[in-house]
């Protein structure tokens, strides 16, 4: 959960903030754009589907009313006066029938003549009477004629008219033609002057009328019976042959309307039409061809959603470094803060919420430069006091011990050790005081602890013997006051004084890595290891202001110069001890 969370957290609010507007502006980007293209693309097809509607609905429409017109010619002939009294005549080879077939061929022709659309018109009479636009024409037989589907879908009608489907018509002798039929009973079936009129249209028109709708590269329009039978297809044959497939059943259920239809990988949308005899017109186009440009306006959009894009994004970035610039501007001060410059200030430039926060912070560092200083000024003075308590301990305490020996030794009558002593303790003191500075040369301070073991050889006679080996060039380094003498007044305590034989203390001084190192090294009876432990943890607790020996040396020396200086020391039982003072190199 922990890595999950931190995968959505930046290290800058910039980053945040232009991150959080691109996506939100990259979303908003896909949505508008994919809805744009969506809608477009809706817009487009509506509008090629209604331009398609309008085109079966005008194919329709120039069907119908052809159909209308010649519905109209067969009803002028049917309504011919000499074919209804050719009708009634029962002897059809009589001069009168003969000249009667005559004047009605002549008519017929007249109309085929007058409409290149009109294959034939013929007239089969119950009489056995055949008369047709042809001159001299070879007819099938009458028997055969009779049992044609338009001449028994005529007498079936009862006197309506009868239109076929698109069909090979053979009436005449070594003739066959695909025309669409119309036919129409005259009289009553099976009554005198009884007979079937039809006429024959040639499927130019039809075919002239589908081929000219454009509807996209694969688009067409073919037309249905009421049954079923194809008027007109542009593959009819591939539909006779079952290598192509067109869903007749569901279009002869369904109402007029568009309907989609998969075909394999093909999807079609079928606009049907149905006009007053039955037909159905049906154009067909496919979903992939209604959109034209389908390509272009995905292109388009896309461009357009990059290009809005673009701009959103430079604009996201431009206001977020806006926003988030005071900020970092901040965050550098900060740094400069946390470096140690209170002296940094931030130009308040506006009155909002970021104009607020400079203004704090401006406050805030002033105030902490305040208490910095304040702060700084305590702790001086508190270590000025305690390195001058601490002094003034080292005083009384090495005063009551030279004098309590000065006193033995008067005592004794030993007035010579007196008078040695009482000198070296007025150097001693005089040194020790020297213009009243903390920090004193090296030299000095070597003098004082000359003149302080000359004092303790006085008074431990016989116990220790001593010796000084510092470096010279060391002598001009300052130190602070009074650090051997308790270091070796230690050693002469609890090292040398408890044993029997004559001991010895060794005083060196070297520089070291920009360091002056002082050691004070005795063959005393040294320490064991708990011991060690022991002084070494009460020096690291640094228990201010009490006591005057090792304690005392190394809290001055850590008040002063800081942690990283002070005591180190090194001790073995019957060994020895050695203390090792080190502290900054200070000309």
């Amino acid at each position: 959960m922990n890595s999950r969370r931190q995968l959505f957290q930046f290290k800058s609010i910039h980053t945040s903030i232009a991150i959080a507007f691109s996506c939100l502006i990259v979303a908003m980007t896909v949505l508008l754009t994919f809805n744009s293209y969506r809608l477009s693309e809706e817009a487009v097809t509506d509008n090629a589907k209604t331009y398609t509607e309008q085109l079966i609905d005008q194919v329709n429409t120039n069907i119908e009313t052809y159909l209308d017109n010649m519905v109209s010619i067969s009803d002028l002939a049917i309504s011919n006066s000499d074919l209804e009294k050719a009708a009634l005549l029962t002897d059809i080879t009589s001069p009168e029938s003969v000249e009667l077939s005559d004047e009605i061929g002549k008519f017929f022709r007249s109309v085929v003549r007058s409409r290149e659309d009109i294959a034939t018109i013929l007239y089969v009479g119950a009489n056995g009477n055949t008369i047709s636009d042809r001159d001299q024409a070879g007819f099938k037989p009458v028997d055969d004629l009779r049992g044609q589907d338009w001449y028994l879908s005529a007498t079936d009608a009862g006197g309506k008219v009868v239109i076929s489907s698109s069909h090979v018509q053979h009436i005449y002798l070594r003739e066959y033609r695909w025309v669409v039929s119309i036919s129409r009973q005259l009289g009553e079936a099976g009554q005198p002057g009884s007979g079937v009129l039809m006429v024959d249209l040639n499927l130019n028109v039809i075919n002239n009328l589908c081929k000219q709708i454009e509807l996209g590269n694969r688009g067409y329009v073919f037309i249905l019976d009421p049954s079923g039978d194809l008027i007109y297809h542009p593959q009819q044959q591939l539909l006779y042959s079952r290598l192509k497939y067109e869903a007749i059943t569901t279009l002869l259920d369904a109402k007029d309307s568009s309907i989609p239809i998969k075909d394999n990988d093909d999807r079609k949308i079928y606009t049907i039409r149905t006009n007053e005899f039955g037909w159905k017109v049906i154009g067909v186009t496919y979903t992939d061809e209604l959109v034209g440009n389908k390509q272009e306006i995905r292109t388009t959009s896309v461009l357009a959603g990059i290009l809005f894009l673009i701009v959103a994004l430079s604009i996201s970035i431009f206001l977020s470094y806006r926003l988030t610039n005071p900020i970092k501007r901040l965050e550098s001060l900060m740094k400069k803060v946390e470096k140690g410059d209170f002296n940094t200030r931030v130009e308040v430039e506006s009155t909002d919420e970021i104009g607020k926060l400079s203004r704090s912070f401006n406050l805030m560092i002033g105030k902490i430069k305040d208490l910095m200083g304040q702060i700084l000024q305590e702790q001086e003075m508190k270590r000025i006091s305690e390195l001058k308590a601490m002094q003034a301990q080292i005083h009384p305490h090495f005063l009551y011990n030279t004098l309590d020996s000065i006193i033995w030794m008067a005592e004794m009558g030993k007035m010579a050790e007196v008078v040695k002593m009482t000198s070296a303790l007025a150097k001693l003191f005089r040194s020790s005081i020297s213009k009243g500075d903390e920090l004193v040369p090296v030299a000095v301070e070597l003098e004082h602890i000359h003149n302080y073991l000359t004092i303790q050889n006085i008074r431990y006679k016989n116990k220790f013997t001593y010796s000084i080996e510092v470096d010279p060039s060391i002598y001009e380094s300052k130190t602070l006051k009074l650090v051997l003498q308790p270091l070796i007044e230690n050693a002469i305590y609890h090292g040398l004084k408890q044993q029997a034989v004559i001991g010895h203390i060794t005083i060196t001084g070297r520089r070291e890595n920009g360091d002056i190192v002082l050691q004070v090294t005795d063959d005393g009876v040294g320490m064991s290891e708990e011991q060690l432990m022991a002084l070494e943890d009460k020096l690291r607790k640094r228990e201010e202001g009490k006591g005057v020996g090792l304690e005392n040396v190394n809290n001055r020396i850590r008040l002063y110069f800081g942690e990283s200086y002070g005591l180190d020391i090194i001790s073995e039982l019957d060994e020895g001890t050695t203390v090792t003072l080190r502290i900054p190199e200070i000309r």
